[in-house]
């Protein structure tokens, strides 16, 4: 695909991998919307990169609804939607510990936020024969991510609307990709923004530069699924080819990870990645 002089929506792109993003599309010759629910985080990285800022907190409609009506007002027809925004909150003691409010919440960020925004979006798109929606999921959408099951379902569902949206309208000349890294050196995993490759964990703990040069990657190949850690395909295959074992492997290391009295939250978990 062509970048230069595009426009783009790029949520929850006030730091962490959002944030690589909005900084790679830019310079690619993207117009970019930066959305954030912090706003002076949302102005500072559109100052960078030479965008505009809408503040949006994606669990709700009618604010998405400002973002897109924002966007197009600032930018013209929006050709690319980036849905980044994400959070993790754990479910340390299993799917039933986690309160409604929990899941209602991954449901809206992960799943929701998305569909809201392309239903706005996707009629223009098809008027002008072409779009790009991308959704930043996890390979905890293709695997399972021990300690928070509304996570790991919730990026599930968000891998299969792509899916469907790629199967769906893909000969209108929309483009559907999903991206899905394991482990980043971002807050959402308890690092410091540009955290050093000698701080990290170890070497499978990517920065967001990294996921943000596959997205690009990604998207000149005309990929559907752009997986940063490339050992994720691998996994996945394991995982399909032998579920019961895959899901006794998977409680071992759940064994390993927690022992038999399990943390209340996931916090400073990233360090035994």
């Amino acid at each position: 695909m062509r970048f230069a002089g595009r426009t783009v929506i790029v949520t929850g792109a006030g730091q962490g991998i959002g944030r690589a993003i909005a900084r790679a599309l830019a310079v690619e010759g993207m117009r970019v919307c930066v959305s954030d629910r912090d706003p002076t985080s949302a102005r500072a990285v559109a100052s960078e990169v030479g965008g505009v800022a809408v503040p949006c907190d994606v669990r709700k409609p009618e604010e998405i609804e400002a973002l897109v009506a924002e966007a197009e007002a600032a930018l013209g027809g929006i050709g690319m939607l980036v849905s980044n925004a994400g959070f993790t909150s754990g479910a340390v003691r299993g799917p039933a510990s986690a309160p409604d409010q929990q899941w209602q919440d991954s449901w809206d960020v992960h799943v929701m936020a998305h569909l809201r925004a392309v239903r706005l979006l996707l009629p223009g798109m098809i008027a002008r024969g072409e779009g790009w929606l991308i959704n930043v999921a996890s390979a905890a959408g293709l695997l399972s991510q021990i300690g928070d099951a509304p996570y790991s379902a919730t990026k599930h569902a968000a891998v299969s609307l792509a899916q469907s949206l790629a199967i769906e309208h893909g000969d209108q000349g929309i483009h559907a990709s999903v991206v899905c890294p394991l482990y980043v050196a971002t807050p959402l995993l308890g690092y410091a923004e540009g955290t050093a490759p000698e701080d990290r964990a170890n070497d499978r703990v990517l920065g967001a530069e990294d996921v943000a040069r596959s997205l690009i990657e990604g998207l000149k190949a005309g990929k559907f699924l752009i997986l940063p850690h490339e050992e994720a395909a691998v996994f996945a295959r394991r995982r399909a080819e032998d579920m019961d074992r895959w899901i006794a492997g998977m409680r071992r290391l759940r064994r390993e990870t927690f022992g038999d009295d399990p943390p209340e939250t996931l916090a400073g978990l990233h360090r035994l990645i």
